[in-house]
C-alpha cells in the first residue's frame, strides 16, 4: 500500500524500532505520556484483528507477554494498557487502516530517566488523552536503549 504510513516507512522512520518478529515490528512510541509506550505493528496491511492468520495471532500473543515482561522488568510498569482502535483511519473519506496495537505501561511508583521523574497522574484509572507526550529527547533515548537491551537478549524461544 503506496499511501499507507506503515507500509512506506523510512530508515529515519525505523529509528526507535526495538524489536521484530517475522510478522510483527515494535517501536517506541513518539508519544511517551506513559513513559515506554510502544506500538506493535502488523508487517502486512491488514485493516482488522479479525483479518489475522493463526500464526500472527500466535507471535502477537508471545509479543505481548514479552513486551510487558520488559516493561516491568526494565521500567517497573505494574501493569500495561493495550489499545486496537484505528479510529484515525476513519478520518479520510477513503479509509484504509492498517492494524498496530499501542501499549501503555502504568506506574505506581515514578520512573526515574536522566534525574528526571515521571509520575502517571493517572495510576488505576483509565488512561488520559491529549497527555503532553513531551519528554527530552535524552530520556526518549534512554528508555529506548534499556528496552532494546533487555529485548535483544532475551529472544524468543523458537528464534
Amino acid at each position: 500500500m503506496d499511501n499507507c504510513d506503515w507500509c512506506s516507512l523510512s530508515e529515519e522512520d525505523r529509528r526507535f524500532q526495538l524489536y521484530e518478529t517475522g510478522s510483527w515490528s515494535v517501536f517506541l512510541s513518539d508519544e511517551q505520556d506513559y513513559i515506554g509506550r510502544c506500538i506493535l505493528v502488523l508487517k502486512r496491511h491488514c485493516s482488522s484483528l479479525s483479518e489475522l492468520t493463526d500464526d500472527e495471532w500466535g507471535e502477537l500473543r508471545d509479543l505481548i507477554c514479552k513486551i510487558e515482561v520488559c516493561l516491568k522488568t526494565v521500567l517497573g510498569a505494574a501493569l500495561c494498557n493495550w489499545s486496537c482502535l484505528m479510529n484515525s483511519f476513519y478520518k479520510d473519506p477513503a479509509p484504509d487502516p492498517h492494524l498496530h496495537i499501542h501499549v501503555r505501561p502504568r506506574y505506581d511508583k515514578p520512573v526515574v530517566l536522566g534525574g528526571n521523574a515521571y509520575t502517571d497522574g493517572e495510576f488505576g484509572h483509565h488512561y488520559a488523552l491529549n497527555k503532553s507526550g513531551a519528554i527530552p529527547v535524552e530520556d526518549k533515548e534512554e528508555v529506548f536503549g534499556r528496552l532494546k537491551g533487555w529485548l535483544d537478549r532475551f529472544p524468543f524461544a523458537e528464534e
